[in-house]
């Protein structure tokens, strides 16, 4: 009997053996199976793709049959800004920065057609991640100026992807702007969402400073440095705020297919005061839920999707923040819809905060010992306001006080200041906020108040207006007294 419980025992052990061997033979099977399936899909006739620039997307795939799709990609190199007064000549796919946005789904043979149109100066190729091939298809593509090449490629893998040039120079070519995203939808297509947008980070490095104006050539030595100038999404600074910014309305979805081009930096995307609902990690299967910031290496991507509770303004950043307040990798995400208190209440109570108790604020004087503060010169003041200012007003108006376009107004040869400083003094005693017109261009953001003494408010004041052509206007600690006794002034006091 003895025996026999062990002849089971062993017979349990090796059948067991059998089927886990069994099991691991048919997953590797399935997995073969899967890979050639989506290889013998047949595709149904043919039709041509249609392409967008940033930041909208072609409409959704959907349940259509695979098909033979024929995309055409001019490259253009063209001069654009990268910021107000700054120019920059761009390598492009398609006119933008980042490229053209490719939507396809899996199975489906791609024909594609990349020329170089025959005014540009360099060759180049492309090098789609999508691609199952040499180089990403760059191996048969590389285009002279005035020609044309044409690849084909099966769609084997659903996910996001990156192309990019991969002409030498590589980093070069990626640096002046040659980038974008194809999406390989599944079978079935993707669930639909409210809205769809197309962003892509890219570092860039200019002979000049940020902000320096003219035309600024690309920097070699501070690529392989990797100390860009600017870190920007889709091509400049300010390409998604102010008219530009994206749109939704309380209630809806929105999906971001989120690319970074590079070349050298990793993204950290986060949007302020949302939450990512759905993450589709590096742009592939997996999803990660329930997401504050997620990381993008150069040359890859993600789908981040979230539903929107309340209206405002979210901005969108690079969370290795100095590179949204300081290099322009900042955008908005307008919402429009009536307030949810539930979710977000705003400000429901504002008053004093005395941490030590009223009494300690106002110190025992000695008798005879008062200490009369010697008035500052206006060399003094500049002085002083100048490290006030690097720590107190620099990361919205940045260092020459060029402000961030359609988000931060400029402090340089402002109107807005020039023609009364108690509008400065208030905006820093009070607080701004509400529409105002700055040199011809509406902003509509919020300035919090700043907690400064008189003499501090006087010291950053005399500065700014002693700075980039404004009109020289010294504000004293007298004046900013007289108006932090008054009636704390309506917006629109303020603004007119």
């Amino acid at each position: 009997m003895e025996i026999t419980l062990n002849f089971n025992k062993q017979s349990r052990v090796v059948a067991i053996a059998f089927f886990v061997a069994l099991g691991l033979f048919s997953c590797s099977k399935n997995e073969e199976k899967d890979a050639k399936y989506y290889e013998s899909i047949k595709v149904e006739g043919q039709k041509t793709a249609e392409l967008t620039a940033p930041p909208f997307v072609p409409k959704p795939v959907g349940d259509r049959a695979a098909t033979k799709l024929v995309v055409n990609m001019e490259i253009k190199e063209q001069e654009g800004e990268m910021v107000d007064g700054v120019k920059y000549t761009y390598w492009t796919f398609g006119g933008s920065v980042p490229g053209s946005f490719i939507r396809t789904r899996v199975g489906d043979e791609v024909e594609f057609h990349l020329k170089n149109h025959p005014d540009n100066k360099m060759p180049h190729n492309i090098d789609l991640h999508a691609v199952t091939g040499p180089g990403g298809g760059a191996t048969s593509s590389l285009v002279a100026p005035g020609h044309e090449k044409v690849f084909n490629f099966k769609t084997l893998n659903p996910g996001l992807y990156v192309y990019h040039c991969a002409t030498a120079p590589v980093g070069m070519h990626i640096a002046n702007g040659m980038y974008g995203l194809i999406l390989v939808e599944p079978e079935g297509g993707l669930p639909p969402v409210d809205k769809e947008y197309y962003i892509m980070q890219g570092d860039f490095y200019t002979k000049g400073n940020y902000g320096e104006q003219g035309s600024q050539p690309f920097d070699m030595n501070k690529a392989i440095k990797e100390q860009p100038d600017y870190v920007v999404f889709n091509g400049k600074v300010g390409a998604l705020t102010g008219d530009k910014s994206l749109t939704a309305k309380k209630g809806e979805t929105v999906r971001i297919y989120m690319g970074n081009g590079g070349p050298n930096l990793v993204s950290s995307f986060h949007a302020i005061g949302e939450i990512f609902d759905k993450v589709h990690i590096e742009g592939g299967d997996m999803i990660n839920t329930n997401v504050q910031t997620t990381l993008i290496p150069a040359g890859g991507a993600a789908i981040v999707e979230f539903k929107v509770e309340v209206p405002g303004t979210f901005i969108l950043v690079d969370h290795s923040i100095f590179r949204a307040f300081n290099k322009g990798a900042l955008g908005m995400l307008k919402v429009e819809g009536e307030d949810n208190k539930n979710v977000y209440s705003g400000t429901t109570q504002e008053g004093i905060y005395l941490p030590e108790g009223g009494t300690i604020q106002n110190m025992p004087k000695v008798k005879g010992s008062t200490k009369s503060v010697a008035m500052k010169t206006v060399a003094e003041h500049v002085k002083a306001g100048k490290e006030l200012y690097g720590r107190t007003c620099l990361a919205c108006h940045q260092s020459e006080g060029q402000g961030i376009p359609n988000a931060f107004p400029p402090l340089a040869k402002s109107d807005f200041l020039n023609a009364n400083p108690e509008r400065a003094i208030n905006a820093v005693l009070h607080g701004l906020s509400g529409e105002v017109t700055v040199n011809g261009k509406k902003f509509n953001n919020v300035m919090t108040s700043q907690n400064l003494t008189d003499d501090e408010v006087a010291s950053v004041l005399t500065y700014v207006y002693d700075s980039w052509g404004n009109n020289k206007t010294v504000v004293t600690p007298a004046m900013v007294k007289t108006l932090r006794g008054k009636v704390v002034p309506k917006v629109k006091d303020i603004h007119e």
